[in-house]
């Protein structure tokens, strides 16, 4: 990292700033009271496929109409992964849509305050779907963001260095001056300093070695600091 403080900190979402409730428990509970009851792990393996059609399809939901489009599909994934009895594909979709949950992760607004306590401007990059800026408002976070990149809706995914090079023009601020911190080694930390960008990565299990590692969040101010 410079020894200089960037003038912006981008955070990745999911995994980093967000986390997602359980979705098995609150789906087959959703399931069952609409008189589809399934074992958990029929639930779970399709909520495995749901997600793997979901990460494949992303990009579609760059907008309301494909955001909806997408939900249909995987509604349908999860309807045909449950097998026979299962509900009509439109219903698995609210019923799923309904079942993911997100919060803020615990170590996350402490960072957040810290960031902005040493009069740095923050943003997000992350690949998601057009809803991510609703997600933050609804946690009470999005207005704390000078740029919120997604990836369906810029066009480019993480770790192409594009989505990385968006975020800093919008918020007109040089590469080298932008600090990125993510979980994924290869996506968040290899995607931002392909692009030019400072980087840590986040490893809340403690085994990622290296300088540019931190194991919470609350570490991020003393490293910019320091």
């Amino acid at each position: 990292m410079s020894t200089r403080p960037p003038d912006i900190v981008l955070f990745d979402a999911f995994g980093t700033l967000l986390r997602m409730e359980p979705p098995g428990p609150i789906l087959r509970s959703h399931l069952a009271a609409a008189g589809y009851p399934y074992d958990e792990d029929v639930v779970e393996a399709a909520l495995r496929e749901e997600i793997a059609h979901y990460r494949a399809r992303m990009h579609i939901g760059s907008d309301t109409s494909g955001l909806a489009a997408l939900r249909a599909e995987c509604g349908a994934v999860l309807a045909r992964a449950l097998g026979p009895g299962a509900p009509a594909p439109a219903m698995a979709t609210g019923m799923l849509v309904r079942s993911l949950r997100f919060r803020l992760h615990e170590d996350a607004p402490d960072a957040m305050d810290a960031v902005e306590d040493l009069g740095l401007r923050m943003g997000v990059v992350s690949n998601w779907d057009c809803a991510l800026p609703d997600h933050l408002a609804d946690l009470g976070v999005a207005q704390r963001f000078t740029v919120i990149a997604v990836s369906a809706v810029v066009g480019a995914a993480k770790p192409d260095p594009a989505i990385f090079l968006h975020a800093t023009r919008a918020a007109g601020v040089p590469p080298t001056r932008a600090l990125h911190v993510g979980d994924h080694p290869r996506e968040d930390y290899g995607g931002a300093r392909a692009a030019g960008l400072q980087a840590l990565l986040l490893d809340r299990s403690g085994e990622a070695p290296g300088p540019d590692a931190i194991t919470t969040l609350r570490d991020l101010a003393g490293r910019i600091h320091a």
